[in-house]
């Protein structure tokens, strides 16, 4: 079993920046992949951003060039760092844990708002 704990969540205007974080604890040496997935209302869960057990990192067209996401293994924690946030990045951010391609935890999620 993953646990896994969002934080950094919030309000913020238009152009500014948030970090989340997601911290893992349980069995966290079988995860192959962390990541971030964000679902807005009334419509799907998206991938925003994923990063390796071995640090490559993969990122949605919509967020290329403002997120980035990175990964404290002495922490067990994992980071999104987003700049130039717009309106359309409001959403419920949630922190993902692949152990195989059957087995993925799920963190309660954290509520980014960006105002106009």
């Amino acid at each position: 079993q993953v646990q896994l704990v969002e934080s950094g969540g919030g309000l913020v205007q238009a152009g500014g920046s948030l970090r989340l974080s997601c911290a893992a604890s349980g069995s966290i040496f079988s995860i192959n992949a962390m990541g971030w997935y964000r679902q807005a209302p009334g419509k799907q869960r998206e991938l925003v951003a994923t990063i390796t057990s071995g640090g490559s990192t993969n990122y949605a067209d919509s967020v290329k060039g403002r997120f980035t996401i990175s990964r404290d293994n002495a922490k067990n924690t994992v980071y999104l760092q987003m700049n130039s946030l717009k309106p359309e990045d409001t959403a419920v951010y949630y922190c993902n844990a692949k152990v195989t391609a059957f087995i993925v935890y799920w963190g309660q999620g954290t509520q980014v708002t960006v105002s106009s």
